[in-house]
């Protein structure tokens, strides 16, 4: 019975979690084509361009209208907001829609939650002391669910801008030695990186389009560092910023940079194969010492046996 119930509770658990990440990743398509729409109509002079209505964009439309209600009301903080809008904004989501969506979704999932827990319930049959405890462990599921897929996304798109950032510096060297400017420079390394390292893409894509429509350049680069909040990309915002303020040779700043981000990628790496004597401990000392006392010590043991 307690067996049943524990799988019942993961699968509905995983389902959920699949479901709003599919969700998540849905809203992040729609905001690509959108972009990439919104490019195509820019060159070609169409006046407007109609994104095709799919079912998923009508639930995700559904789920940011639930969203919005809620900003509105009030019910959330100005603070909560802000901090649920920063982790989308780091995870790589900065639709006009993405923070409603994503309060739309962690709403509903907060009541699915529980009633699927209920459903599960009666079908095992379960004592009451195990319906609260589940129901209670169902509702701060559903609640805490959401946030840890998007932290999780968030890491992993600090993790692919941490590791693209250095090739983007060398293409930006190789830009800045053929006589770019900045703007030209940044935009054309979002277009080349793309294929190899989308994060790193977007946030220039992004640095490109507010550097256009931005009085103030240096303020285009630090938003680039606070969207964020990567120590790299705010070392890389900050000296494109000082290299502009005091007209210190762009190619130079950039090549150091380039190295000390590579240094830094290597010692990372160097920790990281220092971590690997320790973790390799506890699979030695369980799966190999037996077998080798066993190969070692079993024929004198044997030959114990035979003594006695």
């Amino acid at each position: 019975m307690t067996r049943e119930l524990l799988v019942g509770l993961t699968a509905g658990l995983l389902a959920f979690g699949l479901i709003v990440l599919a969700l998540l990743r849905l809203m992040a398509r729609e905001d690509r084509l959108s972009a990439r729409l919104l490019a195509v109509q820019r060159s070609a002079g169409v006046d407007q361009v109609t994104l095709p209505r799919s079912p998923g964009w009508m639930v995700l439309q559904g789920f940011g209208w639930i969203g919005r209600l809620l900003i509105r009301s009030g019910t959330l903080s100005a603070s909560t907001v802000a901090d649920l809008e920063q982790t989308l904004k780091a995870a790589g989501f900065r639709g006009d829609h993405a923070l409603s969506v994503f309060i739309g979704a962690k709403v509903l999932l907060l009541l699915a939650m529980p009633l699927l827990a209920a459903a599960v319930f009666r079908l095992v049959e379960v004592g009451t002391l195990t319906w609260r405890l589940g129901m209670l462990a169902a509702t701060i599921g559903g609640l805490l669910l959401p946030d840890l897929i998007a932290r999780r996304l968030r890491k992993r798109y600090l993790r692919e801008l941490e590791r693209g950032l250095p090739d983007a510096l060398d293409l930006m060297v190789i830009c800045s030695e053929a006589g770019l400017a900045l703007e030209g420079t940044v935009e054309r390394v979002a277009i080349e990186i793309r294929p190899a390292h989308p994060a790193v893409a977007a946030e220039f894509a992004t640095c490109s389009s507010e550097l256009r429509i931005l009085s103030d350049r240096r303020a285009a680069l630090i938003n680039m560092a606070e969207r964020t909040r990567l120590e790299a990309l705010r070392r890389l915002g900050t000296t494109l910023a000082q290299t502009l303020q005091y007209g210190t040779p762009l190619t130079q700043a950039l090549r150091a940079l380039a190295a000390e981000m590579r240094h830094e990628q290597l010692v990372r790496f160097e920790a990281k194969a220092a971590r690997l004597p320790v973790l390799l401990t506890v699979p030695m000392i369980t799966c190999i010492l037996p077998t080798l006392f066993l190969v070692v010590a079993g024929p004198a043991m044997l030959q114990v046996m035979r003594l006695w």
